[in-house]
């Protein structure tokens, strides 16, 4: 028997229904990444790497976006209670970077999961894919996006830094990835396109008919096929240190919950939310530098 979700929805397309599409359904919060929605996510793709029957996964988002990066109010309690238990401060209240780090991890693992996991995955980008939305698109086999989709990581401006490095290293040039790293700046689907960061960039309205149609032409080989030359891509990307370099990358983003930088976000997200003017404003105070100063 099917299990019920309430953060995402599953539905098959493609041929025969080869390729499973899993809906990550938070439209109100712009399908922000909380722990119940990853927990689901987690339990839904294991579901379908043992279904020989799923040859390809899509993941795609409702309302207007993929996502806009990880819950930043969650509720107390549920599955946000398994990692915020570790993130707990000492008898004085302070906060311990190992705690934090451990609970971070738990994040972490299922971004490698989903990496590593015995089916080609395609992660359909539209409206924004920002700040943990993005690290979850980069860990995707395949990345499609709307045009006008805008792709980025706005948290590295103060909120930390990426847990998994969004792998640009990996997948676009030295010169661009720091750029985008030390900036937080988005880019289009056009110009993640351009970069390789993405796969395709098509226009909005071709986007689902077209993602489906390439992930059916993926779909092609058996599962196991796949899985084995998945596995063989994969491998050489290890054996350049990925696994290392996405656990470094969070226990450096436990460690940059402890800048500078950091406190004076911390500080004015709670000055924002007592005040109740709401994140709309910590997050203004953080992004407006920005905005009349890329280049063009």
């Amino acid at each position: 028997m099917a299990r019920e979700f309430e953060n995402i929805e599953l539905d098959r397309v493609g041929t025969d229904g080869r390729v499973g599409r899993i809906l990550l359904n938070r439209p109100e919060k712009m399908n922000a990444l909380s722990q119940e929605l990853m927990f689901e996510l987690n339990d839904a793709l294991h579901d379908y790497e043992a279904d020989s029957s799923v040859r390809v996964i899509i993941v795609h988002g409702a309302g207007r976006a993929f996502s806009a990066g990880y819950d930043l109010a969650p509720p107390r309690g549920g599955a946000g209670g398994v990692v915020r238990r570790y993130k707990g401060g000492d008898d004085q209240g302070r906060r311990l970077v190992m705690g934090m780090r451990t609970g971070m991890q738990q994040v972490t693992d299922i971004w490698m999961y989903f990496w590593n996991m015995a089916k080609v995955t395609v992660a359909q980008v539209h409206g924004y894919a920002l700040a943990g939305g993005c690290e979850f698109a980069m860990m995707a086999d395949l990345v499609v996006a709307a045009e006008d989709a805008q792709l980025g990581h706005p948290g590295l401006r103060g909120l930390g830094t990426s847990r998994t490095g969004v792998i640009w290293p990996l997948v676009i040039g030295m010169r661009k990835a720091k750029e985008l790293y030390y900036t937080g700046d988005n880019v289009s689907g056009i110009e993640a396109a351009e970069i390789g960061m993405i796969n395709h960039a098509w226009p909005a309205v071709e986007l689902e008919e077209r993602t489906i149609a390439y992930a059916d032409r993926v779909a092609n080989l058996s599962a196991d096929h796949l899985a084995i030359l998945k596995l063989n891509m994969n491998r050489f990307y290890e054996n350049m240190g990925i696994y290392s370099s996405v656990r470094s990358s969070t226990d450096l983003d436990a460690a940059a919950q402890q800048t500078e930088q950091s406190y004076a976000w911390q500080d004015k997200v709670r000055e924002s939310m007592t005040s109740g003017k709401g994140l709309k404003d910590a997050f203004a105070w953080r992004d407006d530098p920005y905005k009349e100063s890329k280049l063009k």
